[in-house]
């Protein structure tokens, strides 16, 4: 009964949610002004911001009254950027900070406006000219609030409230091996439309053909009925397609276009142009992804995933990622690895590296942070599950490079979370039929009688791709030689190693016979070993280390080899390759794709 009355709720909720959406984009717009640069800050230990009205951002002017805050004069923070890399004393602080600025708007060629952000760790509240316009929880995807009706000409005063605390009813939850930046993290527009204006689209190849275009327009706005044009110049397409009441069309193409892989990651310059004149530019790749059996098939070719996990993190600068520049020096590291995939863990990561990657060639897990001690039989937690899940696939959706979207990492099997993924799988398919769907997994258990791992979790038979993280040598150690070790694990569909490997310190020499060395020796020999193990996995299609990049993880307490770090990237915090890197960089060099 009780797992009926939530699941009821769940569908109430997910219903709800169906209008929830921003403008696909903003990137590839004419009318858009960045709000990026230094903010004026307010440190809000105790949460008394919204009694005290920050929001107003008031300035005393009678002599027998005062104000117990400022912006003026006070901390100046950089947005994009988190607010702990940014003060020392910020570190690791966990709460609330105001933000504030002002910005000039221009009126009067424009009929609507919006105040789009990119992502805001964890939770956002925000003000313009005094009034409140609306709130977002979920600090990976993008918001917007529509302010046409509150922006005035010129001057205009932002006020955003983020919080970025631990809390048992958020995504992720109380404990998780990362760091959990605050702030404006992200870019934020003003971006300013027609009155009917390009809400979203979608171009990609359909479900299994390899010469039809399918997508849709949907417009938002007074006159939905109308005339959209669809260009792709180089495959001479110009498809003229014409909205309904509600402003949706839906369209199919016929087209040769050459297809986006690894070894030639071709793009096409897409636009879209409405009768008002509003345009939408986009690059867009046309691939299919499909499974055969334990085969994952990119345009029909078996393809093995040479892959690597890491952090939206730039760990020289103690931050969080943000630029173009930021993903250009990540995914530099990543393709002189030798990789064709990534993993974004364990969050939808900026679309700088997401663009970035596809256009290098790089094929993408993305994942929503469902990770671990996550409260499934809390209706309020499922609310947010599908959000953060339609968020991240609604952004991501026209991303060739994008081939699996992951609903969770290391869960714990129960009826509640048995529910909440099958129905969130569910959602992802229902939400776009072209990628696949998968989850990682770190409950396959080793039978010592026939020296073999098995799984018993129902999720692991509806998923289309296996996870599995496996930290062998590690938190598990060896229960005989790696090459006797054999898997019994979703044997009728691809299984992808999601993670896997050890800490080690850069530049420490020591036993490799012993973990509690730290050494880089310790964390070759158990690269070498897993890799050894891995031909014993029948279904193999996929490789993906944790982690390409020490990362901040404050319950990493060891004085001398943590402090405060997560020590099992290939390369160091200060950029400096490790020695199983080299085994990796071996390893994807040379690997036999047949």
């Amino acid at each position: 009964m009780k797992i009926f009355l939530i699941t009821f709720i769940y569908l109430i909720l997910a219903i709800g949610l169906n209008a929830q959406s921003f403008i696909m984009n903003p990137y590839g717009r004419d009318n858009t002004k960045l709000l990026n640069g230094k903010w004026n800050a307010i440190v809000d230990q105790y949460s008394r911001g919204e009694k005290k009205q920050f929001y107003l951002n008031q300035i005393a002017t009678e002599d027998t009254k005062f104000l117990e805050y400022g912006f003026e004069g006070a901390m100046r923070l950089d947005v994009p950027g988190d607010f702990n890399s940014q003060y020392p004393e910020l570190k690791y602080y966990e709460g609330d900070i105001w933000y504030q600025r002002y910005f000039e708007a221009n009126k009067q060629n424009h009929k609507r406006s919006f105040i789009y952000f990119a992502g805001v760790s964890y939770e956002a509240t925000v003000w313009l000219n005094g009034k409140k316009v609306g709130n977002h929880e979920g600090g990976f995807t993008p918001f917007q609030f529509e302010v046409t009706d509150l922006l005035k000409e010129g001057k205009n005063d932002i006020v955003v409230k983020v919080n970025n605390n631990r809390k048992k009813d958020r995504i992720p939850a109380m404990n998780f091996d990362w760091w959990n930046y605050g702030g404006i993290l992200r870019d934020v527009f003003l971006v300013q439309t027609p009155d009917t204006f390009i809400r979203d689209y979608k171009i990609q190849l359909k479900k299994n053909e390899k010469k039809i275009i399918s997508g849709y327009v949907q417009l938002d706005g007074a006159k939905l009925s109308q005339q959209v044009t669809v260009s792709i110049p180089e495959l001479k397409i110009e498809k003229i397609v014409s909205t309904n009441n509600n402003g949706y069309a839906s369209f199919e193409i016929k087209a040769k276009p050459k297809l986006w892989n690894p070894d030639s990651p071709k793009m096409y310059n897409v636009s879209i142009i409405s009768e008002q004149k509003e345009q939408v530019k986009d690059e867009i790749g046309f691939r299919n992804i499909s499974v055969n059996g334990d085969d994952i098939l990119l345009n029909g070719e078996k393809v093995f995933l040479k892959g690597v996990n890491f952090h939206e993190e730039i760990p020289q600068r103690l931050g969080r990622a943000y630029s173009t520049a930021d993903a250009a020096m990540i995914i530099e590291e990543v393709t002189a690895l030798g990789c064709n995939f990534i993993r974004t863990a364990h969050y939808p990561q900026n679309e700088h590296i997401i663009r970035l990657a596809e256009k290098k060639g790089l094929m993408i897990w993305e994942e929503i942070p469902l990770w671990q001690g996550i409260d499934f039989k809390n209706p309020v937690v499922l609310d947010k599950a599908i959000n953060m899940l339609r968020e991240m696939i609604y952004r991501d959706k026209n991303r060739a490079g994008i081939i699996i979207w992951s609903v969770a990492n290391e869960t714990k099997p129960s009826n509640y979370r048995d529910k909440v993924l099958t129905d969130l799988i569910n959602l992802a398919h229902e939400l776009d039929d072209t990628r696949l769907v998968g989850a990682a997994f770190d409950n396959p258990r080793y039978d010592p009688e026939t020296s073999t791992f098995n799984i018993k979790d129902d999720i692991s038979k509806i998923v289309d791709v296996v996870g599995v993280n496996k930290y062998m040598g590690w938190y598990m150690p060896w229960p005989t030689d790696p090459s006797n070790i054999k898997w019994n694990v979703a044997l009728d569909k691809p299984l992808i190693m999601t993670e896997f490997g050890c800490e080690s310190l850069y530049g420490k020499i020591g036993d490799k016979d012993k973990a509690h060395s730290w050494s880089e020796d310790y964390q070759k020999d158990l690269y070498l070993k897993n890799l050894e193990m891995f031909k014993n996995i029948p279904n193999l299609s996929g490789t993906s280390p944790w982690v390409l990049f020490d990362f901040r993880s404050p319950y990493r307490c060891h004085p001398k080899n943590q402090e405060g770090w997560n020590r099992k990237g290939l390369i160091s915090d200060k950029g400096q390759r490790k020695k199983a890197w080299f085994v990796m960089k071996n390893y994807y060099n040379n690997i036999d794709m047949k």
